[in-house]
């Protein structure tokens, strides 16, 4: 229906299909942030399905490579590309520019506040009180959990491939994940009983919509790009271009709300988006067919691994991500990327 539509307009170009793909994601977010404000956020359901959607087109992508037979390889290479440029160079730039300050410090280490000096004042999105500490704590739990689903599929692909059981070990954590997080939320009830008004279907709607516009533009582009035999933006690169594509809502997202000052939902959108990647992606394509694990497997790896440790660490000692963390980390980006093209 989309490629007939812009057909008839004369719109059938990859620039034309990539505004497509970007816009339709930045307002899918939009609506399903109206939906959290309408009642969802809180709830079982917001928790089961939010990590869906901001993965989403992630998941389309290994959809149609399945049903294309594609190379397993591009489905890595997108993988890893998606998670380490997230936890890379989209919180890393907002940390050069603006700094990411999730929890306020407050003074030096055994030093006393004088009687006449003003307390700080919060940072936006964190602070120093209950919700800044809140706010941490979730943070960690989630790299917590990177770390262990990256720790899995190492484990898993040292045989040199992950085959069809390794990709029910990978869905059965991912789905573990899922359930902990649900029941967490019916344990603390924090909404017992909640009654959605009409514009929370109207969103839904909209972003029922909008899935459908983000598979057809993905599936164009992905087509595009394999039909393409020279030059760097050809099915040679697909694993990378498409990996790149899938984090540009993302990048847009983070720039946004790093500039508003909002460093806990810059660290959410970026770390929580990586759990649909690694391990659910590759599980679900696992499960079709086995996935090759090369050199460059072990170097994305190894920069996630490198990442989350530098986020914990400073977390837990600056309540943050300072501007020099966040060079060091866009600088280990450009080292991924020479690795996995140049070298």
């Amino acid at each position: 229906m989309l490629p007939g539509l812009l057909d008839s307009f004369g719109l059938n170009d990859p620039l034309t299909y990539l505004v497509v793909f970007l816009g339709v994601s930045l307002l899918m977010l939009w609506r399903l942030e109206a939906m959290l404000d309408h009642g969802l956020e809180g709830t079982a359901l917001g928790t089961l399905i939010m990590p869906y959607c901001s993965g989403l087109g992630n998941l389309i992508f290994v959809a149609i490579m399945v049903a294309r037979d594609g190379a397993p390889g591009e489905v890595m290479t997108n993988c890893l590309v998606n998670n380490v440029t997230n936890l890379t160079l989209l919180l890393g730039l907002p940390a050069v520019f603006w700094g990411l300050q999730v929890l306020a410090v407050t003074g030096g280490k055994g030093k006393k506040p004088s009687k006449s000096a003003k307390p700080a004042k919060p940072a936006k999105g964190g602070g120093g009180g209950t919700e800044g500490q809140l706010n941490r704590l979730s943070l960690l739990l989630t790299l917590v959990a990177v770390l262990f689903f990256t720790g899995a599929v190492w484990a898993l692909g040292r045989d040199g491939q992950l085959d069809r059981n390794d990709g029910f070990m990978l869905i059965g954590l991912f789905l573990f994940w899922q359930c902990f997080q649900v029941f967490d939320v019916l344990k603390h009830n924090i909404r017992a009983r909640v009654s959605f008004g009409v514009m929370f279907y109207v969103d839904a709607l909209l972003v029922i919509a909008c899935a459908y516009a983000l598979y057809e533009s993905i599936d164009w582009l992905v087509a595009w790009l394999s039909a393409q035999q020279g030059g760097f933006f050809s099915g040679a690169h697909l694993g990378w271009l498409t990996g790149w594509l899938m984090v540009l809502p993302n990048a847009v997202l983070a720039l946004y709300w790093g500039w508003k000052r909002r460093a806990d939902v810059v660290y959410t959108s970026q770390v929580g988006d990586g759990h649909i990647c690694i391990p659910l992606c590759l599980g679900l394509f696992a499960l079709f067919k086995p996935l090759p694990v090369t050199g460059f497997f072990e170097t994305g790896l190894l920069i996630l691994f490198g990442s989350v440790a530098v986020h914990g660490t400073l977390l837990l000692t600056t309540g943050g991500l300072p501007r020099w963390a966040g060079a060091v980390l866009t600088l280990a980006y450009g080292w991924f990327v020479w690795q996995g093209l140049l070298a």
